[in-house]
This record gives C-alpha cells, structure tokens and sequence, in this order.
C-alpha cells in the first residue's frame, strides 16, 4: 500500500475573494454568446465575480479553450475543467502514475484519491475500466477542488527502486512541484547521483544564509 507523504499540510480550502475586471467580465460575455447563448450582463458578472478568486489569465485561457471546444450554453464547470492551476490534465494525470509498487510517483491529491479507486481495477488486470474509472474520478475531485478554490498541492509516494525514486524526485523539484531541501530529506546523499549532489550541495549552501 502506498501511503502519500503531504509536502505542505498547512495549506487550507480558504481564500480571499477578489472583484474581477472589467476585462474578465466582457470574455465571459462573448464567450457565453460565441458558444451558443448569450448572458445578461449581470450573469456575466456574477459569473466574474465567482472566478475572480482564480489567476485571470488562466481564466482567460480556459475561456479562449471554450471557445474552442463547447457547442451549447456556457456554465461555470466548463470553465473550471479548462482553469490551468497546477493540476494536470486528466490524459496526463493517468500517465504519471506508477505502474507497479516500486515506481515513484509525485502526485497531486486528486490524483492519489482517483488511483485509489482505479488500481484495484489495473490489478484485477482490467486497464481500459482503470483508466476510465480514474479520469472519471480525477475530473470529480479536481472539479470539487476548485471549486473549494483549494491550490494543487504536491506530495511524494516513494516506491523501493531507488533510480526511479531519484528520476521522479529530480523532475519534481525541476518543475517546482517539490522544494530541493524536501528531496534532499528524502533521499541519503550518498546513494544519490551528482545532479542530486549538486542540488543538496545548494541547499546546504541556502541554510547557511
């Protein structure tokens, strides 16, 4: 059983409301009469209002896919499954994990929550009703997750291969999903390759600041 290890518990559901632009509030208009059926000006500010908590040019991205993807009216869990907020797309959550015990894997906990209900599945040998059980599950929890206006939090489930483990480890804290002086606990210096070297070398040198 794989026990995922959280990397920042302090972290709540809270935010801040924010009051959204002007600008935010004229795409969601256009956008709603783009995709099929246009909005009163104050559903489009309610609309505003409810995504102003969220980074606005990710919001104005995830309007432009949209625009691009929808046939039919435009409701908020459309905007909410295009918001770029660190999470990643379901295709590429589903390659990320593990394919046996040994492997390593960084995951967000939306992914550790949807794998929990596929692998089951994937071990009784059943990949396709695995696959479809996590993304159906992943798009859920992530969906809630925005909802909840709740950030992507990362967090390490470390498998016994030791080259994977240091592979997963390395490309996580290179896409900043994990801190170097996280992976630097996380793994003995002396089994570790020189790019590690060199990453606990910097840590070390940052703690003496």
């Amino acid at each position: 059983m794989r026990y995922p290890q959280p990397t920042n518990p302090d972290v709540s559901g809270s935010s801040r409301h924010c009051e959204a632009s002007g600008a935010l509030v004229e795409a969601i208009s256009l956008t709603a009469e783009v995709c099929g059926l246009a909005l009163s000006s104050g559903a489009a500010k309610m609309l505003a209002s409810d995504l102003a908590d969220f980074n606005e040019s990710a919001v104005l991205d995830a309007l432009a896919r949209c625009r691009m993807e929808l046939q039919g009216p435009l409701k908020m869990p459309d905007i909410l499954e295009r918001i770029d907020d660190g999470r990643p797309e379901v295709d590429d959550a589903w390659t990320m994990m593990p394919k046996t015990e040994s492997e390593s894997v960084v995951w967000t906990d939306e992914m550790a929550q949807a794998w929990g209900i596929a692998s089951p599945l994937l071990n009784a040998g059943d990949v396709a009703a695995a696959r479809n059980a996590f993304k159906e599950a992943y798009g859920k929890a992530v969906l809630q997750a925005r909802i909840k206006r709740m950030p992507a939090r990362w967090m390490p489930s470390l498998g016994n291969d030791v080259a994977s483990r240091e592979s997963v480890l390395l490309d996580a804290v290179r896409k900043r999903r994990l801190t170097a002086a996280h992976v630097a606990q996380l793994l003995r210096a002396e089994a570790t390759s020189p790019k590690m070297q060199e990453i606990f070398e910097q840590v070390k040198l940052k703690s003496l600041h």
